[in-house]
């Protein structure tokens, strides 16, 4: 089978069912497992992802007023690679390639590849897309194997989770300021917090600094989309600085815990590796860093206490679930 994954989370569920030789073809975005990094990439975007916040908003809000893609296919080097599969997504159209742009080019090719769109929006969503990803490939097996086992991993987080559950937010963008929702209150609910931005299933929401610290958190957890933990850590820098020449509060001054997490890895994706970001979600309440997540410095911020439930736990590795 040929498959052309145009959706990162696509090419990590195809990866964790042990079938990247599957693979001819990947999107721009694509780059877990390593090992995929030199198969043939089928979309750009004119973004440039070295920008700040809120360059990389004001572009995609201009591309979208004028009814440019943010994601382009080139159309050519996907039909020579002849796929019979071609996964996409609908969640996002900023963050890859969507089924509707793609339908007049698949019905054009010589033999129609099966397009599979995933569209999870829970953990139970993302669930449900790897056995939607087996079924395609013909591994149904190798699907509910992998469903069981990171289902096993989330029902050991919540069974130690405490009675008392610290107020969570998680900022999936500094400027303008978004709260994380779809599969990322899961999480936190996962890992023994509570959500106190947005609700399982919701769309990710544009709103200000100043209403969430109206929300009381007791832990910050920034994961800007796409962003991993060094460029995470120089957009906050940037925006605390910020901040602080407005004469405004900045996110370290509030009392709470700040946290940056690796949100391209386990935060953005709806796939395997969001249990993983559940399990780092829960070391950071617990107070303790791990690689892909890392402390703030929050004078006057309370400091997790290590919970035994932790002790179990290992250091994500990337495809620990294979």
């Amino acid at each position: 089978m040929r498959v052309v994954s145009l959706v990162p989370a696509g090419t990590e569920i195809v990866a964790a069912l042990g079938a990247e030789r599957f693979l001819v073809g990947i999107s721009q975005e694509c780059d877990w497992p390593a090992s995929v990094r030199g198969l043939p990439r089928l979309t750009t975007t004119p973004i440039d992802p070295s920008g700040s916040s809120i360059a990389v908003d004001s572009e995609v809000r201009a591309l979208t007023a004028d009814g440019k893609p943010v994601i382009a296919v080139d159309r050519l080097a996907l039909a020579s690679l002849q796929p019979d599969l071609i996964i996409v997504q609908d969640v996002c159209g900023v963050c890859a390639a969507t089924e509707e742009g793609l339908c007049d080019l698949a019905t054009a090719m010589p033999v129609p590849p099966r397009q599979l769109s995933l569209g999870a929006r829970t953990l139970e969503g993302i669930f449900r897309d790897v056995a939607a990803v087996g079924r395609a490939l013909g591994l149904p097996t190798m699907a509910g194997g992998l469903i069981a086992r990171l289902r096993e991993r989330l029902d050991g987080l919540r069974a130690g989770a405490g009675l008392e559950r610290p107020r969570v937010v998680c900022l999936e963008w500094l400027d303008p300021v978004f709260l994380a929702g779809h599969w990322v209150p899961d999480q936190i609910r996962a890992a023994g917090g509570t959500d106190v931005g947005a609700l399982p299933g919701s769309h990710s929401i544009q709103t200000t600094l100043e209403k969430v610290r109206e929300l009381e958190p007791d832990v910050i957890l920034v994961a800007p989309c796409g962003m991993g933990p060094a460029r995470a850590r120089e957009e906050l820098a940037q925006h605390e600085g910020r901040m602080r020449r407005e004469g405004r509060a900045r996110l370290s001054e509030w009392g709470a815990e700040v946290w940056v997490l690796d949100g391209n890895a386990y935060t953005s994706r709806p796939g395997p590796r969001a249990v993983d970001g559940a399990e780092l979600i829960a070391w950071a309440l617990g107070g303790v860093e791990r690689p892909g997540l890392v402390r703030w410095p929050s004078p006057g911020a309370g400091r997790g206490v290590p919970s035994p439930r932790l002790r179990g736990l290992e250091i994500p590795k990337g495809l620990r679930y294979l």
